[in-house]
């Protein structure tokens, strides 16, 4: 009883709120049906009001209006606003069939797993009310029957079949209508550009009818929800688009005020297939993130409060001084690191950058004074060899010729070194010998001196590594926030990824489209033509901000726009498929682009 309450409760709140949502939608329009408008303005008014209360339009595939049309021009003329119709009618298809998309990927990503990894999902990842009641009815089973992990299973695979059922049919049938759209607009495209309010009524009438069969492809959906399906059972608003009068339909020309009152009627259709899609998509979306891994965000609530507790006993709050003391030595800890490895290091290199002259004047004085002490000790020792051999020495003579004459005379000293110290050359040897002692010394000293000099820099930036190190992770940490990738709009070598393999979806449906195509299947050749233009749709949004910083966006514009277009041959637009890969810069692999 209580479930029967409450769902007849959510019945009548969803019933309240599309009530109130029609009649709002309908005061609107009368109250705008009071404002007075001309002939040539009255679609640029209608254009402008909605787009005003629209969301902001983004990037997306143009219509196939020929090239010298207002569309494709950088202003618009008033004319041509009906082409805001259709564009608003295509985005938000395109907006819907994304949506659809993601969740389809994920279901069909779930169905590929084990039959292990099924039941997993059923009991681990849908939140802890279902892995209660889903721990509660195995236990039930396997007290009862003893085969309880078999029915799981069946449960698990039904669970995501029905969803990857569902959420076919509804991309099928959006497909199938954004393809119907696309040929319509395709074939009047030149009496849209040349005379559109002409064009308008016949227009409006086909909209009606293929919104009538979108609701007729979709309108068992309904059905098969509210008549016992495994999904939620709470009330789903049947979806009912408002038809155009019989008697607009049959007039030879329209009044502004029925165009106004038809192209209403678009839009209120577009508001009831979003609020359609919105709840059907929801009773089959993927569970989201914190659903998914709730056991995880469990276990870190339950750590962080341990955590938490933990924190608040050797807090000041209750009388400890513990936390205090912990975060003076962390500060002192961090202070001594900055100064150890940031700022002695930085100024270590900014004296030796800064100070080179001053440390180049006092390295030319240490050399003289060697080269003093050399010239001093050249002396002694021609003076010793003149006075030993007794003959004047050439002026080239070597210092390590007259050594070796010295050496000769000290070896022949040695034989009597008491008597020679005091009447020989002994003495004289001996000091000319410290002389050379004090030379090597100096000159030992003085390479030694220049060999630390020339890498202070290189002990400097060593020191500073650790430093250097750690900014570089947090830096690399704050590019990867900031810079998120993931995505086929983003920079990185997963963007570049995800971009290729939009071409090679759109390449297989392309393929596929053909292939329907020659077996004569015509309503699955126009869904696998509004799926080529959804991911021409994405391709168009992904690479759109990277081609034009590269200059390219012009021409792989033309090249997207000739891949949607159903009329050209399947064996062109394979090779403008190859021509893509090979020569965009924003769709090369990030390894042939290096």
């Amino acid at each position: 009883m209580e479930d029967q309450s409450k769902a007849e409760a959510e019945k009548e709140l969803n019933v309240t709120k599309t009530l109130i949502s029609f009649y709002s939608d309908y005061i609107w329009n009368r109250v705008a049906t009071f404002f007075p408008s001309s002939g040539s303005n009255f679609l640029g008014k209608i254009s402008t009001l909605y787009r005003q209360a629209s969301r902001k339009r983004r990037g997306s595939l143009p219509l196939p209006l020929p090239s010298h049309s207002p569309d494709s021009s950088v202003v618009m003329t008033e004319a041509c606003r009906i082409c805001d119709v259709l564009q608003d009618i295509m985005e938000h298809i395109f907006s819907n069939l994304h949506n659809i998309q993601k969740n389809l990927q994920f279901w069909q990503s779930r169905a590929e797993g084990s039959n292990a990894q099924k039941v997993y999902f059923v009991l681990f990842e849908r939140g802890p009310f279902a892995f209660i009641n889903g721990s509660a009815k195995l236990l039930r089973d396997c007290v009862a029957e003893g085969s309880s992990i078999k029915h799981l299973y069946q449960f698990a695979s039904a669970h995501i079949s029905e969803r990857i059922t569902v959420l076919t049919t509804l991309r099928s049938a959006l497909a199938t209508f954004l393809a119907q759209v696309y040929i319509e607009v395709e074939k009047c495209g030149e009496e849209l550009v040349k005379d559109p309010e002409k064009l308008l009524p016949s227009l409006l009438i086909t909209l009606d009818c293929l919104f009538s069969k979108l609701e007729a492809s979709i309108g068992h959906l309904h059905a098969m929800h509210q008549g016992g399906s495994s999904v939620d059972g709470s009330y789903l608003f049947p979806l009912l688009f408002e038809k155009l009068p019989e008697v607009n339909q049959e007039g030879p020309e329209w009044t502004d005020c029925e165009i106004k009152d038809s192209i209403n009627l678009i839009y209120q259709n577009l508001q009831k297939l979003d609020v359609y899609l919105s709840q059907m998509i929801a009773k089959h979306r993927k569970p989201r993130k914190i659903t998914l891994h709730w056991i995880r965000y469990t276990c870190g609530a339950v750590g962080l409060s341990y955590f938490s507790i933990w924190l608040l006993r050797h807090s000041s709050l209750m009388g400890s001084s513990d936390l205090e003391n912990w975060i003076r030595e962390a500060k002192e800890s961090t202070i001594g690191f900055f100064n150890d490895h940031v700022e002695q290091p930085l100024l270590s290199i900014r004296d030796e950058l800064f100070e080179t002259f001053r440390k180049r004047h006092k390295g030319v004085m240490e050399i003289e004074e060697v080269q003093l002490t050399s010239n001093s000790l050249h002396r002694m020792l021609l003076a010793f060899s003149e006075q030993t051999k007794g003959q004047k020495l050439p002026e080239n003579a070597s210092d390590q010729e007259m050594l070796e004459i010295v050496m000769s005379r000290y070896e022949k000293e040695l034989m009597h070194p008491i008597q020679n110290l005091l009447h020989g050359e002994l003495a004289r040897a001996l000091l000319i010998q410290v002389q050379k002692l004090k030379l090597d010394t100096e000159t030992a000293m003085l390479e030694l001196d220049q060999i630390l000099r020339a890498n202070e820099i290189n002990f400097a930036i060593l020191a500073a590594l650790p430093a250097f190190f750690l900014s570089f992770v947090l830096l690399m940490l704050v590019r990867s926030w900031f810079m998120q990738d993931s995505r086929a709009e983003g920079r990185g070598r997963v963007a570049r990824l995800q971009r290729r393999l939009i071409i090679v979806e759109v390449e297989k449906r392309i393929m596929q489209y053909q292939i329907f195509v020659d077996q004569g299947l015509e309503n699955d050749a126009q869904c696998m033509l509004g799926l080529v233009l959804y991911s021409l749709d994405r391709l168009f949004h992904a690479v759109e901000r990277h081609a034009r910083e590269t200059g390219e966006w012009q021409c792989l514009r033309q090249d997207i726009i000739d891949l949607a277009k159903p009329g050209l041959q399947t064996a062109y637009k394979l090779r403008v498929v190859s021509r893509m890969e090979r020569m965009y810069d924003c769709l090369l692999p990030l390894l042939k682009r290096q």
